[in-house]
């Protein structure tokens, strides 16, 4: 059997699931608005590095997500023993420099969804630098009206509080899952052009996030921060 495929169930069931459980005494609610079977997006803010593995391991489908080329074109054993780790527990790379490679990774995601899976993204595109939900891009959007699959919003707290960016080992602390309801954007590109519905689904789908996490909103896409730089953490209440 592909070792791949093992390492998943065991990472999330018997390694980094119940470990995290442990550590971060996860509260989640509205799991009953993520579908049992058919494809299904779910669309997450992003506070920190845990995101990615927050959603995969409280979720109870298998869960496929974006990751940084990075990791999975290190060199040596020890860049092998990388990418074979985060191709296992769902991770699709991809390369943000834009154009034919981004257009790639939504091929890729696409077909993730046509094959009746389960998508995570975080529409953002990068970690808040400061606790703030930031404008969407709209791969998002594109998605959901290519495979017509509906989005489920997801608002994520804490990860930021046990890892802020920079640290690289997260400490103990309450981390929290909101998921919403299901958002059917089928068809909504009928009649108007892609780039104006693909914009408007995505800033819908931004309020819902907003909703469910209460972050402040900015109508601009998060910067990415300077190399060496690392943020406070955002003073905001525990979950």
């Amino acid at each position: 059997m592909d070792p791949e495929r093992l390492i998943y169930p065991l990472m999330k069931y018997v390694v980094m699931g119940p470990a995290m459980r442990v550590a971060f005494l996860p509260k989640v609610s509205g799991l009953r608005h993520v579908p049992r079977i058919g494809p299904v997006i779910l669309a997450a803010n992003h506070l920190g590095f845990l995101d990615s593995f927050v959603l995969p391991l409280m979720v109870p489908r298998r869960v496929y997500f974006l990751g940084k080329h990075e990791y999975f074109t290190e060199p040596g054993v020890k860049g092998r023993a990388t990418a074979t780790f985060f191709r296992s527990v769902g991770a699709i790379a991809v390369d943000r420099s834009g154009g034919r490679a981004a257009l790639d990774a939504l091929d890729t995601s696409a077909a993730v969804l046509e094959r009746g899976g389960v998508f995570a993204i975080h529409p953002e595109g990068t970690r808040s630098p400061d606790g703030r939900l930031y404008r969407g891009r709209t791969g998002v959007a594109r998605l959901a009206m290519r495979t017509g699959a509906p989005v489920v919003p997801v608002a994520i707290e804490g990860t930021d509080r046990v890892q802020p960016r920079g640290q690289a080992v997260p400490r103990p602390g309450r981390i929290g899952l909101r998921i919403g309801a299901p958002m059917d954007f089928a068809g909504r590109d009928a009649g108007v052009p892609r780039g104006k519905a693909a914009r408007q689904v995505t800033d819908e789908i931004m309020e819902a996030i907003q909703r469910l996490s209460g972050q402040e909103y900015v109508d601009d896409y998060a910067p990415r921060p300077p190399a060496g730089h690392t943020p406070p953490p955002p003073d905001r209440p525990h979950v």
